[in-house]
């Protein structure tokens, strides 16, 4: 099997006790042609004995070893092992859908505009899933267009990296995997969206995306929410504010000054932020710009705008008040938290 249709990316580390689900949900795709790039990161439990077995049952299976250097080498790893035409990512504690391989290359075939094609997931958690994950999964769940992800590409990271199919040259065009200071995932989609590269979704639950309080994104500080604002920052330098000398930041809270921060960093200047609470209004933020109320928004038509407020309901309320004064989303200004 020299080419085939869809190469996966599997890297575990002592995955022994889901590892066995996912493989079995992987090789029972309703899409037959397909290799899993298994890459054993330094496992120490049963993890080798059942990729093993796998590989000896399943030619489809290919086993690589990285010696434990990492998730992002173990990516790249994986990446230059990969024979197939896309590359599909999933995680040794994750399930996919039996349909899920098959319609998200259908999603590729049929739109050469989109480079990333995901779908939608259920969080599953033993003992059940807190409503603050419950109201994450809503918003993913709800970014399915390339219109809707690319509106919420700077809120969050709206395609679980699990999901994910890419074209594999593409991918590698692209600098495959990078090892920033935040999550290697985001960095990747904000180097598509920054490429021009469109992101879209089946819109079906297709992958069993387990939530547990060892996933590295509870515990590796690059996934912590500061590093998340610091690749914002970086990235809307690139994309949306390129060329740009300033932009104002909507909210003089922790999210927003970290963002004028970064931003500052890029060489953007913040000359003012925006803010409704009145104890901050008419003061110097760090940094020494002015916190003025949305009433003054006028004074600085055609400076790009940042909405960086972190509260739950907060987003929709700022939106319909930039809308009401004639501000576009996308072309006079971004959400960013």
């Amino acid at each position: 099997m020299a080419t085939p249709r869809v190469s996966v990316l599997l890297p575990v580390r002592d995955g022994a006790e889901t590892l066995p689900e996912a493989l079995g949900s992987l090789l029972s795709q309703t899409l037959r042609d397909l290799e899993v790039v298994a890459v054993d990161d330094g496992s120490r439990d049963g993890t080798a004995a059942i990729l093993g077995g796998a590989a000896a049952k399943d030619p489809r299976v290919r086993i690589v070893a990285t010696g434990g250097r990492g998730l992002v080498a173990a990516l790249n790893l994986g990446l230059a092992e990969s024979r197939g035409t896309f590359v599909a990512r999933m995680d040794a504690d994750d399930v996919s859908h039996p349909e899920r391989l098959a319609e998200q290359v259908a999603l590729l075939d049929a739109r050469p505009d989109v480079g990333v094609a995901s779908c939608l997931v259920r969080i599953v958690r033993e003992g059940g899933v807190a409503p603050g994950f419950k109201a994450y999964e809503r918003w993913l769940n709800s970014c399915v267009t390339p219109e809707e992800i690319a509106r919420e590409i700077f809120v969050e990271s709206p395609v679980p990296h699990p999901t994910a199919l890419m074209r594999r040259e593409e991918l590698v065009a692209l600098g495959g995997y990078r090892d920033p200071p935040w999550a290697e995932d985001y960095d990747l989609w904000l180097r598509y969206h920054v490429a021009g590269r469109a992101m879209a979704k089946v819109p079906l639950v297709l992958l069993d995306w387990r939530d547990h309080d060892g996933r590295l994104s509870r515990v590796d500080p690059r996934y912590r929410r500061d590093r998340f604002v610091d690749a914002k920052a970086h990235y809307l330098v690139r994309g949306p504010l390129a060329g740009r000398p300033e932009a104002l930041v909507w909210g003089a809270g922790p999210i927003g000054k970290r963002l004028a921060r970064g931003l500052r960093r890029e060489g953007v200047a913040v000359p003012a932020f925006v803010d409704v609470d009145p104890r901050k209004v008419g003061r110097k933020a760090p940094g020494g710009a002015a916190v003025v109320d949305p009433d003054a928004l006028a004074r600085f038509r055609g400076t790009p705008l940042l909405v960086a407020v972190g509260v739950r309901g907060a987003r929709a309320l700022i939106r319909g008040a930039l809308a009401a004064r004639g501000w576009t989303e996308g072309s006079d200004f971004w959400c960013a938290a």
